[in-house]
């Protein structure tokens, strides 16, 4: 008999985590951008990459594109995609690769350079028009890095004013998500560095605005679970961005430095109503160093579904009983003995199931597909950081 009961595989049979369209590209550190044989050369591959990955683990029924990094024929990429089984979502925008943002975007002294910036991401809702995608997620690379050298209150009152004209801009079923991240490039200062600044600044704009919470743009030490509750807790929890992280904004495999953070996350998701809500988006924002991209990406997607079986585990009349009672051991071990579950061979069971392979990570390298978009992509410019 399997642990994990029908309810459990019935939430898991739900679960989708969106693929970022530029986990498929060539990246790096920030000395040198890596190449690898087979790396997409446009928009249309990285969407074929994407649909590998939905191939084989049946949880990646959409890809984030990133505007200007993806611009295309829109219409012809969403037939594309969906003549591959999945379909485009979040739109990204970008106000951290020009000259004109060196000292700031919607944030920006210049009125003019302001408008630039409000109008790409108008540039970026109609693209969300022709995709068909729900969200528009912005994340500002915008701050200051010595004491004086910029108005703090100031770039607030500006920044609000320009996400309220992009705000106006939505349609009645589109959304925006503002992600915050507490340094870098702005060390001194960054103009949405927390949770709290993200969310005074949506709370202002309405109900179509939310707050996405990347899991690798938290100080040291930070408890991330609770910044997960508080924001379930307040309706405002619009999108995940999951990765991992060593030191800074490592951007690897989500689960590779703290499986048991994302567990304690993903619990945190299923207590608060998160779980295949369709108002929680699940994404992936990642980038493949050293690794293949597609297994990177499947790698990526399984730890999220292992650690939400292991969530879903978790004894709540049990814990809570503990927690009534005062019963410190007792609700510590409650956690620790479903983290400590290993749900992998029953997952494997109910993949074949489902008509899946047991181990997607092994089928999908016995395929041969990296072998052979390597002979056939040969030529052209491959995408990387910054296209």
């Amino acid at each position: 008999m399997s642990i994990l009961s029908p309810d459990t595989l019935a939430a898991l049979e739900q679960q989708a985590i969106e693929l970022p369209s530029w986990a498929f590209g060539n990246s790096g550190t920030r000395f040198k951008v890596f190449g690898t044989p087979g790396t997409p050369r446009d928009p249309f591959e990285k969407i074929s990459d994407a649909a590998q990955v939905h191939k084989y683990t049946a949880l990646a029924p959409s890809v984030a594109l990133h505007i200007p990094w993806d611009m295309c024929d829109f219409a012809a990429l969403r037939t594309h995609a969906e003549d591959l089984g999945v379909a485009l979502g979040t739109i990204n925008s970008n106000t951290f690769q020009d000259d004109d943002y060196k000292y700031g975007a919607l944030t920006h002294e210049d009125s003019a350079i302001r408008r630039k910036a409000i109008d790409h991401h108008l540039a970026c809702i109609d693209v969300m028009d022709a995709t068909g995608s729900r969200d528009l997620k912005i994340w500002l690379a915008e701050g200051s890095n010595y004491p004086g050298q910029a108005d703090l209150r100031g770039r607030q009152d500006r920044l609000q004013e320009s996400l309220q004209t992009i705000y106006a801009r939505l349609g009645d079923d589109q959304r925006l998500v503002l992600e915050y991240k507490f340094f870098e490039p702005a060390f001194y200062h960054t103009d949405v560095p927390d949770w709290g600044t993200s969310y005074a600044q949506v709370a202002s704009l309405g109900d179509k605005a939310m707050v996405c919470l990347d899991t690798g743009h938290h100080a040291p030490g930070t408890n991330i679970e609770f910044i997960v509750m508080q924001l379930l807790r307040l309706g405002k929890l619009g999108s995940f961005d999951f990765n991992s992280r060593f030191y800074a904004d490592d951007d690897l495999i989500v689960g590779a430095a703290d499986p048991f953070q994302l567990f304690r996350i993903l619990f945190e998701v299923v207590r608060g109503g998160g779980l295949n809500n369709p108002d929680v988006a699940f994404m992936l924002d990642q980038c493949h160093n050293v690794e293949d991209k597609i297994p990177g990406q499947i790698r990526s997607v399984l730890n999220v579904q292992e650690m939400t079986a292991r969530a879903l585990l978790v004894d709540r009349n049990a814990l809570t009983q503990a927690q009534k009672s005062g019963d410190v051991l007792a609700a510590n071990a409650v956690f620790m003995d479903a983290f400590y579950t290993d749900v992998r061979p029953a997952l494997a069971e109910w993949r074949e199931s489902r008509g899946l392979a047991a181990d997607p990570m092994k089928a999908f390298a016995e395929s041969g597909h990296l072998a052979r978009i390597a002979a056939d992509r040969v030529g052209g410019v491959q995408a990387g950081w910054g296209a």
